[in-house]
Formats: C-alpha cells, structure tokens, sequence
C-alpha cells in the first residue's frame, strides 16, 4: 500500500500537492506518501511569497518558522560563515550545548544525528556526513550504492510515548553517473510526518543538505524523494493551548492557490 504523489518541479508545489492529496484522505492522514522533488532548491526561500504565506501561518500559531526546521537539517546559515570543514567543530562545540536538554536523548537537531553519532565503547563520536562525502570524492569507491546515513536510534529513539523525538529514520544518497553530469539523488523516510508545520521545512533543508555534500563532491544536486510512512494534516497548537481550526488551514491554503491563479 503506498499513495504516490505526482513528480513536483520544486519544493513548494511538492508541498502543496502532498498535503492535497493527504487532506483529502479519510481522517487527513495516510500512509507510505511518496513526494518526488525535480529540483529541492527551487522554491525553497521566503523570497517566494507562497512559502512566505506558509511561515506566516506557523508564525502566527507559534509553530516553528520554516527556517528553524530546514536548520535543524542543514545549518546554512553557520556553513556560509564558517565554510567546511570547521562548521562541524563549529556546530559540536557551540550550537549543541545551547540545544541541550539536560539528559534529553533527542537535541531537535537531526545535523547532530548526522555527524555525531555515539561509538560503542565511546571514543570520538562518527561523522557520517564527512565520511559520505569522502567516499563519494574518492576514485577508487567504485560501489554507488552504500551512501547511507543513519537517523534513528533504537537504543536512544524507543520509548512509549507516541510523541517526540526524531520522525525523519533513514537517508539514501545514489550519486547518478551520465554524459550530461553526474548528479546526486537523496531518499529519505519520515516514520511520523506533519504536512502542515514540518513538511515544507523538511524539503528545504534536505535540498540543502544535498547541495551540501553535492558541491563538496563534485556534484549536481538531483532528485529528491520523501517517503513518509505516516503523514497527517496536522493542526498546530499556540502557545494558548488553542488548536488552528481547519478553516484556518483551508484558508491559508487557499491564498497560496491564489498566487497561482494570479
């Protein structure tokens, strides 16, 4: 069983097109969604009114900006002031420590799973971002098929509360060999993903990430896919305690469509 979601040139319309198609489910939610993006860094700024029109709504419900979520993906902002490889010191050394969360398991970074991941035994944590982009630079890596970057943590992610902690579980980088430039593609699966105040941020910042580790390898950033095993229109809750009515929703869809129309 799997509902797929027709190609999208750009993050927005990918956005847009998903969170029809799942509204328009029984109980606006479904499962194994699969959302392919052309090109993961077309519509994916606020300097596109469409996405502005999405922050807003998460702004005003007190939900987190779009730019909060792609961060916690891909920091740009500290790569395009720091460069690589210092912004992974950089990240380690003082965003982490701001992000903590006393014993808390999860930092809300998912950058963190990428590059610092725990070894058994301890010793310096693993840097799997680094480690894939060596590979995918070096000549004698001949397999284009174990690119891999691990999310999810069964001894750190298990617990009984259905809320909380990571959703995004796996990433897939496929670099693509061709006469007309090799590109890189990216695979990711959500376990649990909102459509409404996470979707649109996850996209931005996965294209991020890919035009990332594609420029450090020597790339053209490619195709995007999402699948998200559970999605659901959510409903933002304000710091007031009060859930976004699903007019609100209907309505701030609509002036997205209308930008369209125009």
């Amino acid at each position: 069983m799997y509902l797929p979601i027709p190609s999208q040139p750009d993050c927005f319309s990918a956005w847009r097109a998903a969170v029809q198609t799942v509204d328009d489910r029984p109980g606006h939610e479904a499962q194994n969604v699969i959302i392919d993006v052309a090109d993961p860094l077309a519509r994916a700024t606020l300097g596109d009114p469409a996405v502005t029109i999405v922050d807003d709504f998460l702004r005003q419900w007190d939900a987190k900006p779009i730019e909060t979520v792609a961060n916690t993906l891909f920091p740009a902002a500290l790569h395009r002031r720091h460069g690589s490889p210092a912004f992974y010191d950089r990240f380690r050394d003082h965003v982490l420590p701001a992000a903590a969360r006393g014993g808390d398991r999860w930092s809300g970074y998912y950058f963190e799973r990428m590059i610092n991941l725990p070894r058994p035994g301890g010793g310096v944590a693993f840097n799997q971002l680094a480690d894939i982009v060596d590979r995918l630079k070096d000549p004698s890596v001949k397999a284009l098929n174990k690119f891999e970057l691990s999310v999810f943590d069964p001894l750190r992610d298990v617990d009984r509360s259905p809320y909380g902690g990571q959703c995004l579980s796996h990433a897939s980088f496929k670099p693509e060999r061709s006469a007309a430039g090799d590109r890189l593609h990216l695979t990711v699966m959500y376990r649990n993903h909102y459509y409404i105040e996470k979707l649109l941020g996850n996209l931005i910042g996965l294209g991020r990430l890919m035009a990332f580790v594609a420029q450090e390898a020597g790339l053209q950033v490619g195709a995007l896919t999402v699948l998200s095993s559970h999605a659901i229109i959510d409903q933002p809750r304000n710091d007031a305690k009060q859930t976004a009515p699903r007019t609100a929703i209907k309505a701030m869809l609509a002036a997205c469509d209308a930008l369209v129309e125009r």
